[in-house]
């Protein structure tokens, strides 16, 4: 198929799919068109020379791409950045096309997908169903197999969760193999570029191509020479009991059982862990001073603009601006307390990586009305630490549970990518 059939094929099914609440900004498609055919019109040697040819592609609106908005889902907030974020200018340059720019919890701040003026994207398939969040959006994109990849971002989860949901996979590499130059903060520092993919060889050749040093992002990091170059043939995996594993439903904790069992039936050791030092340190970055990096994104917008902003997320930002610096400084002191105790104990069990549950139950759209705060919380109760711990990422589908896809996430230290990857291969059943 040419990339001028394949960008075809795609605003195809997006006017077909009829899902408006995805999109923030659906790129003209007669300019998609034209980036189509400039690539259809290379040579051969050109052509091989990118791996992405006509791949369609959704970006999360908190990403810039050069001639398009970027609102962070709040329109008082726009601008038109002259430069696309290098980690999408990667994809693009491997022959990937931009088709719009896709919904979100406001400045990525929420895990529903719901705190948005374009309206709360629901899940996939049930319409009653929170989507997940904060790249809702690129999530359900990627599920309705309207493009080929989404670019989301997370520092909390934000692309894990709603992965889960959707049935797809999300790669959160470790903080800033990836820039985040060209990204809207929300948590500076623990703020991550992924990608969303319905596969994981897919997700993983675009993370690759995404990945890099990037000389004007301070954050930015290269791969260390020593970094490993895959999991061992029977690696060790850190797999907590049931009863270390909170707010599952019945078929959930079955379903992640049977994740574990397939894990193991490949020849991986299982070995359990106390995943208490992970969730305490989860719970402070919903609940503790480290939130003060929120109001120091979009604070002073925040208090300019009280009409333009959502009211769950107005809160939010402003109770993190009431927030002192001895508060902060003692949270930050807590959570390398347990980092240290939590990645002591990776390693004293030996183990190559942990899986955990992504996320908890899907949530109705009604439930999250009722509680906005308490439901995002709880939907981060397996995703909010592991970039306050400097850890990789993988979330792949493993079954179903509840009448809805179940999803898993293997995670591993700093720089231990590869190694989550080839885990993942052995349990998702994607």
């Amino acid at each position: 198929m040419t990339a001028t059939e394949r960008v075809r094929s795609a605003y195809a099914r997006i006017a077909d799919a009829d899902r408006p609440e995805v999109w923030i900004t659906l790129r003209a498609e007669a300019d998609a068109l034209a980036d189509a055919a400039a690539l259809d019109a290379l040579d051969d040697a050109a052509r091989a020379a990118r791996p992405l040819l006509g791949a369609t592609v959704a970006v999360i609106d908190t990403v810039d791409v050069a001639g398009l908005p970027t609102t962070a889902a709040c329109p008082a907030y726009a601008s038109t950045p002259s430069r696309t974020a290098p980690a999408v200018q990667r994809l693009v340059d491997a022959g990937a096309i931009v088709v719009g720019k896709t919904n979100l919890d406001q400045f990525a701040i929420g895990l529903t997908g719901t705190r948005s003026p374009h309206g709360a994207v629901r899940d996939a398939v049930r319409d009653e169903r929170a989507a997940g969040g904060a790249a809702a959006g690129s999530a359900v994109a990627v599920a309705l197999g309207l493009v080929d990849l989404a670019v989301g971002t997370d520092a909390d989860g934000s692309g894990r969760v709603p992965a889960a949901f959707g049935g797809v996979v999300a790669i959160k590499a470790t903080r800033g193999i990836v820039s985040a130059r060209g990204a809207v903060p929300a948590l500076r520092g623990l703020d991550c570029v992924t990608i969303l993919a319905p596969g994981l060889e897919r997700a993983a050749a675009a993370i690759a191509l995404m990945a890099g040093p990037d000389p004007e992002d301070p954050l930015s990091r290269a791969w260390p020479p020593d970094a490993p170059a895959g999991a061992p043939s029977a690696p060790r995996v850190a797999v907590p009991g049931a009863e270390r594993l909170p707010a599952l439903t019945d078929a959930a904790r079955a379903a992640f059982a049977a994740a574990a069992a397939r894990l193991e039936d490949t020849g991986a050791h299982l070995v359990d862990l106390d995943l208490a030092p992970f969730l305490e340190a989860g719970r402070l970055v919903d609940d503790g001073a480290l939130v003060a990096d929120r109001y120091a994104a979009v604070g002073e917008f925040v208090d300019a603009h009280p009409d333009a902003v959502d009211p769950t997320v107005g809160a939010i930002v402003r109770a993190a601006g009431d927030l002192t610096a001895t508060q902060y400084l003692a949270d930050a002191e807590r959570a390398d307390a347990l980092k240290a105790r939590a990645l002591d104990a990776l390693r004293d069990a030996g183990a190559d990586a942990l899986l955990l549950p992504t996320t908890t139950a899907q949530p109705t759209l009604e439930a999250v009305a009722a509680d906005p705060v308490g439901t995002s919380r709880r939907l981060g109760l397996y995703t909010t630490f592991s970039n306050l711990f400097d850890m990789a990422a993988v979330a792949v589908p493993a079954g179903r549970a509840d009448g809805a896809p179940f999803g898993v996430t293997v995670l591993t230290t700093a720089f231990g990518d590869r190694v989550a990857l080839d885990v993942a291969r052995r349990v998702t059943t994607a």
